[in-house]
């Protein structure tokens, strides 16, 4: 699958998601890309190391009282291997199965209009994950964004002004897009959405029923 990916992460969330400064919405998107994608898992770990070499080039400080031994006891417990991201046997990735406990059988989806579903997943307040099921060839309402969306293709395909997402592909909307995400016509259209701000519907329909979609 690797191979098909064309859209990756910016340089910016690698860095903001090596550095644990993004939402908790935010990183299980992330997670769950980087566990389908070779280039950006590579692009990651160079991040990992760059982030080390400067922790050993910042000047010392004074430690806390207590931090010595807080250290010492994170020594003696067992050390934890770095494993490989794990393939996953459904169609949802490692990362998104351990969270929701399952595959898209236990998935609840919920119905929001014109066939399309999705399912509201339990993250921290700053900001909201989703998974979206839109049959093949229906569409989402036009909308722009206040803040950043994060769109992962985990099956099918969509597509938008801005080009055609495949599996695996992850779309990094702002302030500046304004799109309607259309699922291809040959399959129904499965994705993982993260946003940190309401979306801005331009059609009156999906401006009322937003508060209640909590979109």
């Amino acid at each position: 699958m690797t191979d098909q990916i064309k859209h990756h992460l910016t340089d910016a969330l690698l860095m903001a998601y090596s550095a644990g400064s993004l939402p908790e919405a935010f990183n299980l998107t992330i997670a769950t890309h980087i566990s389908m994608c070779d280039e950006c898992r590579a692009r990651l770990g160079a991040f990992d190391s760059l982030g080390g070499a400067l922790v050993e080039e910042t000047e010392s400080v004074e430690m806390s009282a207590g931090s010595l031994e807080a250290v010492m006891d994170r020594l003696k417990a067992p050390e934890e291997k770095k494993e490989k991201p794990r393939k996953s046997k459904g169609v949802l990735p490692a990362p998104l199965q351990d969270y929701i406990g399952g595959d898209l059988d236990a998935v609840r989806w919920k119905s929001i209009g014109m066939g399309v579903k999705q399912a509201i997943l339990p993250t921290s307040r700053d900001a909201s994950a989703r998974l979206l099921f839109i049959p093949a060839g229906a569409a989402v309402p036009d909308h722009g964004h206040q803040g950043t969306e994060l769109t992962l293709v985990l099956k099918g395909a969509f597509a938008d002004e801005v080009d055609h997402f495949g599996p695996g592909d992850i779309e990094v909307a702002n302030e500046d897009l304004n799109h309607t995400p259309v699922a291809d016509i040959g399959e129904d259209c499965i994705c993982l959405a993260a946003t940190d701000a309401p979306l801005k519907f331009k059609g009156l329909i999906p401006r009322i029923a937003q508060p209640f979609l909590r979109i």
